[in-house]
């Protein structure tokens, strides 16, 4: 399958405007009628949405630790009628873990190599002019399979910073894409897992637009789109097992945490996915074979949830006769007890004797391998990503998985079964090949 060029934004560092510029690409090219394709490198459940919400298309994640190469062939197919690819890339261009994957290191430089996309640098230059030249050089030399399509200047403080800066560039053979002043109307509020979440954005459609047109103020379009690279050709998406054929699914701001090509790997294989809202006291369809709660921020609703009597009594009783699987926020869900951060237990399900606390909190991130150790599932390798603040204070039941980090360590959150309830701060990509 041929897919149309495509390009990898990406930086030196978080924190720089990649999202921003992201997002105003989308919107400024859907604005001209491009149909531009996202992708969202690394594991990232925030930030796709707002790629969907400016382009008007899913955006889909690729993890070159946890993906194999036919799988990654598979998921870029979702480019096929597009004009062109964009793909955001995490932390900075090479960061990585140092034992490698399905097929890298999870850096997104292993992305732009592997699929022929040049990178547009995103370098926040203030404080800097000239030395960012020496930035971008390195850049451009670190892996010579890596091409450098330009940079763009971020946080530009006057017309004379970005002379100074062009100058810089001009003089080691970067090119500038772009330099761009600050915009305080488009930056996007966050809080402890990232951006606060595309659908509690009441603003979102303005700001979209205001990048939009920011963007196209200060960028050619048309040279940006000239740079893109051949993409690899696609393949024929891998098949996904889903874990039951009627799947009760919670969606909602507190449970939202899935990644898009699980929920489309599901659907391909047959799957129905019914989706309820725990925050709306809504119940498990009944009828369902499977319950799955997604991760998400129960923290910051654990109160309501303690108090919506219909979605506690009706997901214990489905959990009585059917499994009943929750992930990371899940997860939390599924326990005994959350405390929240400003010191106050709230009572969960109650389906796992799981007690966890964010009145102390401890940021667990990396990427995960497990082993299932019980269930029809027993012995599946998995590869995964761990990302959350809460503290254990109790897991008393029977370990779910054996579990271990990129460098093979074994990690403490391994997970929690009972009767047919599990879960697991392991937040699930692909089966491991």
């Amino acid at each position: 399958m041929t897919l149309p060029p495509g390009l990898l934004i990406s930086a030196p560092a978080s924190g720089t405007g990649k999202t921003t510029l992201m997002l105003g690409l989308l919107a400024a090219f859907r604005a001209r009628g491009v149909t531009v394709q996202p992708f969202k490198s690394g594991p990232d459940y925030i930030d796709p949405a707002f790629h969907a919400a400016a382009s008007g298309r899913p955006s889909v994640n690729l993890d070159s630790w946890a993906m194999g190469p036919a799988r990654i062939a598979g998921l870029i197919s979702a480019a096929e009628g597009a004009d062109l690819i964009l793909a955001e890339g995490s932390m900075g261009l090479f960061d990585g873990v140092a034992q490698k994957g399905e097929t890298g290191s999870g850096a997104s430089a292993d992305i732009a190599a592997m699929l022929g996309w040049p990178v547009v640098l995103v370098l926040d230059v203030s404080g800097q002019a000239q030395s960012a030249a020496a930035t971008a050089l390195g850049f451009a030399m670190m892996r010579p399979e890596v091409r450098l399509a330009g940079v763009v200047l971020n946080r530009v403080a006057s017309p004379r910073h970005e002379a100074l800066t062009r100058a810089g560039m001009e003089a080691v053979g970067i090119k500038v894409l772009a330099a761009l002043p600050r915009r305080a109307s488009i930056e996007l509020p966050e809080r402890h897992l990232g951006l606060v979440q595309a659908e509690e954005q009441p603003d979102l459609t303005r700001i979209l637009a205001e990048a939009g047109s920011f963007i196209a103020d200060h960028l050619d379009l048309d040279a940006l789109r000239a740079a893109a690279g051949a993409t690899i050709p696609a393949t024929a998406p891998l098949k996904i097992t889903p874990p039951a054929q009627r799947i009760a699914l919670a969606r909602d701001a507190a449970f939202s945490f899935v990644y898009p090509h699980l929920l489309q790997g599901w659907r391909a294989a047959g799957a129905e996915i019914l989706p309820f809202s725990p925050l709306k006291d809504e119940a498990p369809d009944p009828t369902a074979d499977l319950c799955w709660l997604p991760g998400g921020y129960p923290e910051l609703h654990a109160g309501r949830l303690a108090a919506n009597a219909n979605f506690l009594q009706a997901t214990r009783a489905f959990a009585a006769h059917k499994p009943t699987h929750g992930e990371c926020g899940g997860y939390m869900a599924m326990g005994a007890g959350l405390v929240d951060a400003a010191g106050t237990r709230h009572e969960m399900l109650g389906l796992l004797g799981l007690e966890t606390s964010y009145a102390k909190r401890r940021m667990h991130l990396g990427y995960r391998l497990a082993e299932t150790l019980s269930g029809p599932a027993k012995g599946s390798r998995l590869r995964g990503h761990e990302f959350h603040y809460a503290t254990i204070l109790a897991q008393p039941d029977a370990p779910l998985a054996h579990v271990t980090d990129a460098t093979g360590t074994p990690v403490p959150e391994t997970g929690s079964t009972r009767g047919l309830a599990t879960g697991t701060f392991f937040h699930l990509i692909a089966e491991a090949t």
